[in-house]
Parts: structure tokens; C-alpha cells; sequence
């Protein structure tokens, strides 16, 4: 069992995420992923964006350091399924440690159409961040989406994204993945959607 999803095993177990993801797909007016940060370490942050060989070598030398090193995720700073980086760090990590469990944070833009890669690479848990199922509300929050190269914005921007995301949880969760949901709870705009982001993406599979 995912051992973050699992409260026994608190402290018992290391994990580390990979920053290879630097180009985003979606624009949140929260959000900065060209930000490289040297000072703050929180999600989202990273000082250097790693080529997948960089990240491989940081698994090998936390495996050295850390023998209960359990999960190996990607998520960021931009879109992970939007950079062809995240499937070569995938594929690396698959063939040198096919023993940790693999895992990455989305948006859900791509989610359905990499679903096939992704489970190819034995990815085991996605992680998807839904801010919106209304597009009125989802307008105030994705200043635009890139889909396809086509640039969408306001309602068409958020609606598309909204569907498209549970189009990912439906297609993850049909093909075995654990799907979690995280939001970003933005005051004023979005705090009354989370109840509804919870029923919605529920229904769907995700947890």
C-alpha cells in the first residue's frame, strides 16, 4: 500500500518528489512555475529544475542514504504529463528501482490521453488538482489552458479543463490507479466549491 495513504506508517517510510517538469499547459493566477526559489521550500518551489540522468543520480545517492526510501514522485514545478521529461525520469526510475512506487501530481488537462503511458511506466497513484467544478468559478482561477496548442480562456478556458479533468479521474480509476484530489482552497472564490470537488471527483473514483 502507498504508504502515504496509510497513517501506520508516519515517519516509517521516505519519500521524495523529482522537479523535470518546467512548462505548464494551464495558467492559475495563484501559481508561478517559472519561480526557481533558493529560500523557500514548500511545494510548488524548487531552486533547480533536474534533467532526468540528475534525477536518477538524486534516487541513487537518497537510496544510499535512506534504505526505507519508498515513493518517488513527480510533480512540478509546471505540468508534469505536459514534459516529456517526466516519462523519461518514469522510465529510468522503472528500470533501475522497480521496487518504489512511482506517482505524479497533475492538473488532469492530459491525464486521459497519457493514461496508456502511465500505467506502461507503472505509475501507481496520480494526484489531481481540481480547483473548480463550476466553470463560472473555474474562470476566476485559470487565466488560460493550452490544449492541443490552442490557447482557451474565461469560461471555455475553465470548462474544458473541468471536463477534461474528470475525464482523467474516470480513465485513472478504471485502469487501477489510487486518485487523490487536492484543491487549493482560495478565499472568496472557492471555498463554498470544495464540498462540491469532493462529490463530484468521488463519484468519479478518486478519494
Amino acid at each position: 500500500m502507498h504508504p502515504c495513504f496509510n497513517p501506520e506508517a508516519h515517519f516509517k517510510f521516505s519519500r521524495m518528489h523529482l522537479p523535470v517538469a518546467a512548462k505548464c499547459n494551464i495558467q492559475c493566477a495563484y501559481c508561478n512555475p517559472n519561480k526557481l526559489n533558493k529560500c523557500e521550500f514548500k511545494p510548488g518551489c524548487t531552486e533547480k529544475i533536474l534533467t532526468p540522468s540528475e534525477a536518477l543520480e538524486k534516487v541513487e545517492a537518497a537510496i544510499k542514504l535512506y534504505s526505507n526510501l519508498k515513493v518517488v514522485g513527480i510533480a512540478g514545478p509546471g505540468e508534469p504529463l505536459f514534459n516529456k521529461e517526466t516519462f523519461e525520469t518514469l522510465k529510468l526510475l522503472d528500470e533501475s528501482f522497480p521496487h518504489l512506487i512511482k506517482c505524479l501530481s497533475t492538473n488532469g488537462l492530459l491525464l486521459s490521453e497519457k493514461i496508456n503511458e502511465l500505467i506502461r511506466l507503472n505509475v501507481k497513484t496520480v494526484t489531481v488538482t481540481i480547483n473548480a467544478v463550476d466553470p463560472i468559478i473555474g474562470s476566476k482561477i485559470y487565466l488560460w489552458v493550452n490544449y492541443n496548442g490552442e490557447i482557451y480562456k474565461g469560461v471555455k478556458a475553465s470548462s474544458l479543463l473541468i471536463k477534461k479533468q474528470f475525464e482523467g479521474i474516470e480513465a485513472a480509476y478504471k485502469n487501477g490507479l489510487k486518485v487523490k484530489v487536492n484543491s487549493v482552497l482560495i478565499p472568496g472564490i472557492n471555498a463554498l466549491e470544495l464540498i462540491n470537488i469532493a462529490k463530484e471527483t468521488s463519484i468519479r473514483g478518486a478519494f
